[in-house]
């Protein structure tokens, strides 16, 4: 959450930075793009009707769909799918099936937006790296190479953090935007002509005199809007106004004025359009600019790498991943983290993407496909948030959404054509990892099941247990269960090889809740047991830190005093049966197993000192 003590202008500074950092690098490629399809002739009709689409675009389905509808639609003041499908499953929770329908519809869309981690930092970095070859042509066997050094030292810094660096991201991007700006008046002045395209006049005229061209087109004009979802993504580190203003006072006009620019360029020289971001900067400017865009991609590439650590850890949370290994590179900020299996599987993933397609134009075919797809993902369940949620007339929440989800699937029929070309990319790393997300999720709930008919009732038995009671030894025991009010196997254990019990013994269930933060008066349940035994449930939401130390650090008072260098931590093992009981099909069963079996054991999820792996059903010393 963003602080209340900072000023208004310091979190639009840094909204600047973080927040419009893929939208902003859109200038380099998505204009040239246009014309690179061979569809477009370069004369003043068409230039005026391609300039009027990119403006109208970024003015219906920016400012419009997200600052004025989407932004509206927050979960306790946080923002991102997540957060969406969270309020969207919460509307619906009376009407089971639709719920788990929107819970697949809203997963599949997570995963597009890891496909799209992988497109974003390639594209944007390699059209940056390509203003080298106005500078110098022979230098154009080079940019791939070159593009992939910087890609590479972008994902080995990861691991120190952005603390240090992320204080240059809003006046780095805000010096970008405002060359943009400058470097777009510097041709509107010499052919105004551009002027006329604000006039939706134009884009209507573009789009019904040349109707399948336009069609063809828009997979093009879509490549401005890219980016438009971290609008709302990022709505919880900033707040709804720093993110508007950012918008409507210096990014939206320095991307207007670039694009204009950058078709008053072309109409003067048509010749131009085969790079016109770089050809309308003057020959002195040109290297200051070529190494301002790489920074400001890696900036943008950046915000999306620390997005997907984000969102890995809130999916973990709501139980459609393993446990990975999470590191936090910050002991102030704890939203900064540091996943190392994502960051090198993202890299993997850039680098693939930078040898296959080897151009931003080849990329470009590959881009907006997952990014369409994730847009009508998020207005439909924005659609069951403005009518269930809010509680608003079906008249008014179809003519509120009807007319944005018709926008957005105009663009995602567009972007399909271009499946083919390259857009088969993401949508196969989408859907595989869809499928490791929904296995891990099913497999679960399958194990939870099989579980749960196999347990002894944790008051019965602890009540059999003391009728001879073991002896007791000093110090408190925290076992670790995922079933509130069952023995843990670790307990079993511990009796039947140590033949003991400790003095205080916590039986902690950890639950995962669908909404964003849940505060430290609701974080802990206690249930006394008897015994000096207790039952004690932790709660955190998606975008908490679990850590389960400093949580049961709030039973003392209630009979328990927990001592650390005298509290013992057990974690129950479980066990991945063959054959989950016909529930998934069997490659999915293998897959659930291999995955159960690699998992880390919860060295992150319990906030261990030195970054601690230990096993399940190991005994943890704090």
């Amino acid at each position: 959450m963003q602080s209340s003590k900072s000023s208004l202008p310091a979190l639009t500074l840094g909204a600047i930075g973080v927040v419009y950092g893929d939208i902003g690098t859109s200038p380099l490629y998505a204009f040239k793009e246009v014309f690179a399809l061979g569809h477009v002739q370069v004369i003043e009709a068409n230039v005026l009707g391609i300039l009027s689409l990119f403006f109208w675009a970024l003015m219906v389905v920016v400012s419009l769909k997200y600052v004025v509808l989407i932004m509206r639609a927050d979960n306790h003041g946080e923002g991102g799918l997540m957060a969406l499908l969270a309020l969207a499953a919460e509307s619906v929770k009376g009407r089971p099936r639709l719920r788990r329908l929107l819970l697949i519809l809203g997963v599949f869309g997570l995963a597009l937006f890891f496909g799209d981690g992988v497109i974003t930092p390639a594209i944007s970095v390699l059209s940056a790296v390509e203003g080298v070859e106005i500078i110098t042509p022979g230098a154009a066997p080079y940019v791939k190479l070159i593009s992939l050094a910087v890609l590479v030292g972008l994902f080995a810094v990861q691991r120190r953090g952005t603390g240090d660096i992320g204080k240059f991201f809003g006046p780095i991007t805000l010096l970008w935007f405002v060359v943009l700006a400058i470097a777009g008046v510097h041709q509107i002045v010499r052919n105004p002509v551009v002027l006329w395209a604000l006039s939706p006049y134009y884009a209507l005229q573009f789009a019904f005199a040349h109707l399948h061209i336009a069609f063809i087109t828009l997979g093009a004009v879509f490549l401005c809007l890219t980016g438009a979802e971290a609008l709302y993504a990022d709505m919880g580190h900033f707040g709804k106004q720093p993110i508007r203003l950012a918008w409507f006072a210096v990014v939206m006009p320095a991307l207007t004025l670039n694009y204009f620019g950058q078709g008053a360029l072309v109409l003067l020289d048509p010749a131009a359009a085969e790079n016109p971001f770089f050809l309308m900067v003057p020959d002195w400017a040109l290297i200051p600019m070529v190494v301002l865009a790489t920074a400001a991609t890696v900036i943008a590439s950046q915000a999306l790498i620390t997005g997907a650590f984000s969102a890995t850890k809130q999916t973990i949370q709501m139980g459609y991943l393993p446990r990975l290994t999470i590191l936090h590179t910050s002991v102030r900020h704890t939203g900064q983290i540091y996943v190392p299996a994502v960051n090198w599987l993202l890299l993997a993933g850039v680098v693939a993407a930078v040898l296959m397609f080897g151009s931003s134009g080849a990329l470009a075919a590959a881009y907006g496909i997952s990014v369409s797809l994730l847009m009508v993902i998020t207005t439909v369940l924005t659609f069951f948030v403005v009518r269930y949620g809010w509680g608003y007339s079906l008249p008014l929440c179809i003519a509120s959404t009807g007319f944005f989800l018709l926008v957005d699937a105009i663009f995602l029929a567009s972007n399909s054509l271009k499946i083919l070309q390259g857009g088969w990319f993401p949508l196969v790393m989408a859907i595989g990892l869809y499928i490791v997300m929904s296995t891990w999720k099913d497999g679960r709930r399958l194990l939870a099941v099989k579980q749960r008919e196999q347990a002894m009732d944790l008051q019965s038995f602890m009540d059999a247990v003391f009728v001879s009671p073991p002896v007791r030894v000093e110090g408190t025991a925290v076992f670790l269960t995922a079933e509130k009010s069952t023995v843990p196997n670790a307990l079993l254990h511990n009796l039947k090889h140590n033949k003991v019990l400790h003095e205080h013994n916590l039986f902690v269930t950890v639950n995962n809740h669908p909404v964003p933060w849940i505060g430290m008066d609701k974080r802990l349940e206690v249930e006394a047991l008897g015994h000096n035994c207790w039952q004690v449930t932790i709660h955190y939401g998606f975008k908490n830190s679990p850590d389960l130390p400093k949580a049961l650090q709030q039973i003392r008072g209630r009979g328990c005093e927990l001592e650390a260098m005298r509290t013992s931590y057990f974690l129950s093992r479980d066990t991945v049966i063959p054959t989950l009981g016909g529930g998934m099909a069997q490659w999915r069963e293998k897959l659930f197993a291999q995955m159960h079996h690699n998992a880390s054991a919860a060295a992150d999820f319990l906030q261990l000192p030195n970054n601690a792996v230990v096993e399940l059903g190991s005994k943890i010393e704090i």
